[in-house]
């Protein structure tokens, strides 16, 4: 068969029965997702509306997600009885402050080591990522030691600079990938302009960066508002200094059997987390897609 006879047969129109096998197979692969997404998201649904039945209509009703009758009040409940509002703010400034932190400093260290060279870089950058691989548990005590002879224990600032501290080698190396893919056209301008390297970063590349600043806020976000064990152990001799994750864990033992109430604080400790991702993941998709480019 020659060449010209093959381009011929595969440059005819395609058959009805291709077409829908085609379409079908499109379709099969959205409804498998779609089952797969419902079946992700059920736990956290069935937990939504959990969160608005009675005490007896969580038990009877078992695992469906609608309530019978409509509860607002377990919100109000969780919310006065658990001290949700201290915790919420308290965990409101640590998120807050630790992600303003983070993006400062490792915005500034991925364009240093983005965009200049010095020996034993290669070395150096070795040395920074084996300590993503040091456990939390490990390092604990001589953390705790330091905070301590600051005089920073059973503080919020205590938190606040040890969460910041757990994530800057990752974000750095995010933002160092994501200015290192960027063109040097404009760099380049404004250096001719007589801008120098302080001025290019702070009025030229640290705008253009928007994406991944989206992204490593929302992963700072997210790790600094989930965070257990560091507030667990900075401020373990003030109560009052709990955040939302401690405080849910305070309030599970002393309420084990209000499930209901149980729910709705799980809920509140959540809906912060999903509002933000809502809002920053066409940033986040952008920015991760910019790094893993690099």
């Amino acid at each position: 068969m020659s060449v010209s006879s093959i381009t011929e047969k595969q440059k005819r129109p395609r058959g009805l029965f291709y077409k829908l096998r085609q379409k079908g197979g499109i379709g099969l692969t959205h409804l498998i997702l779609l089952v797969g997404g419902l079946i992700w998201m059920y736990p956290f649904l069935w937990m939504l509306g959990s969160s608005l039945k009675t005490n007896g209509d969580f038990f009877d009703q078992g695992l469906n997600i609608f309530p019978r009758q409509v509860e607002w009040s377990n919100y109000v409940n969780a919310w006065n009885e658990a001290s949700f509002g201290q915790y919420f703010f308290n965990t409101a400034i640590v998120a807050g402050t630790t992600v303003i932190v983070v993006l400062l400093f490792t915005a500034m260290a991925g364009y240093a080591l983005a965009r200049t060279k010095f020996p034993g870089k290669k070395l150096l950058l070795g040395l920074i990522a084996l300590t993503l691989f040091l456990p939390h548990g490990y390092t604990i005590i001589p953390v705790f030691d330091v905070v301590q002879r600051l005089g920073l224990l059973n503080t919020l600032a205590s938190v606040i600079l040890v969460q910041a501290s757990g994530g800057m080698v990752f974000s750095t190396f995010l933002f160092m990938g994501y200015f290192s893919s960027m063109e040097r056209e404009i760099e380049d301008a404004a250096r001719v302009d007589g801008a120098n390297f302080n001025q290019r970063f702070w009025m030229v590349m640290f705008p253009l960066a928007g994406p991944m600043l989206a992204t490593v806020a929302l992963f700072t976000f997210i790790g600094a508002w989930n965070s257990f064990f560091i507030p667990l152990v900075f401020t373990l001799g003030v109560p009052e200094l709990r955040t939302l994750a401690v405080g849910m864990y305070a309030f599970i033992a002393e309420n084990s059997t209000n499930w209901t109430y149980l729910a709705a604080g799980s809920v509140i400790t959540l809906g912060p987390i999903m509002v933000v991702f809502i809002l920053l993941q066409r940033y986040f998709i952008n920015g991760v897609a910019g790094a893993v480019k690099s």
